[in-house]
């Protein structure tokens, strides 16, 4: 045998084995990393409802407090002691998805908390929108008629200033929640609630 058919048989020999190796670690892992997913998710809307919680408790909490409710393959959380509601909303931003909850009062027009799961904004900037200090600026703002980002001077009740410096991003958040907030009513008065 000649050296160069020696290296390519050891090559595909090693890709073949790797490649066995890898498949085989993430079929032991995809339940692992399907259940830390879950569980960051219920984590996320226990926070959203300020509920406490700890990690050997996550899930007997997140059952004990929260009621899952579902229409069809739209699904949203309910706080069983106070009636707030959170609502899954995805868009997209300026380099990629927004993706994160939005934490409704009772009366379902008001927001009481909104975080960010994930996002892709450039960091100082439009990355600002996941930040805790500017997200906390939507307690208490309506979602009625719509709710509006505004460059400057935001005084209403449905009214936030924008991110300085990022324009873009600031729109499609805005958008994002409208959008999410307007799914969830449709979703909500087609089941009858």
């Amino acid at each position: 045998m000649t050296n160069n058919l020696r290296v390519i048989l050891f090559v595909v020999i090693l890709g073949a084995f790797t490649s066995v190796l890898l498949l085989s670690a993430d079929n032991f892992t995809e339940d692992r990393i399907q259940a830390n997913e879950e569980a960051r998710f219920k984590i996320a809307v226990l926070d959203a409802h300020g509920i406490s919680h700890n990690p050997n408790n996550v899930h007997d909490v997140f059952a004990e407090k929260i009621e899952i409710n579902e229409n069809d393959d739209y699904i949203y959380y309910v706080n069983k002691e106070t009636g707030n509601v959170t609502i899954n909303f995805r868009g997209g931003g300026v380099w990629g998805p927004i993706i994160g909850l939005l934490t409704l009062e009772s009366d379902r027009e008001t927001i009481s908390y909104i975080s960010i799961l994930q996002q892709e904004e450039t960091p100082g900037l439009g990355g600002v929108v996941a930040e805790r200090n500017y997200l906390d600026n939507y307690v208490g703002k309506k979602l009625v008629p719509e709710l509006r980002i505004l460059k400057s001077g935001a005084s209403g009740e449905n009214e936030v200033d924008s991110i300085t410096g990022a324009t873009r991003t600031s729109e499609a958040f805005e958008s994002i929640l409208n959008e999410a907030y307007t799914t969830f009513l449709s979703e909500v008065e087609s089941a009858g609630e």
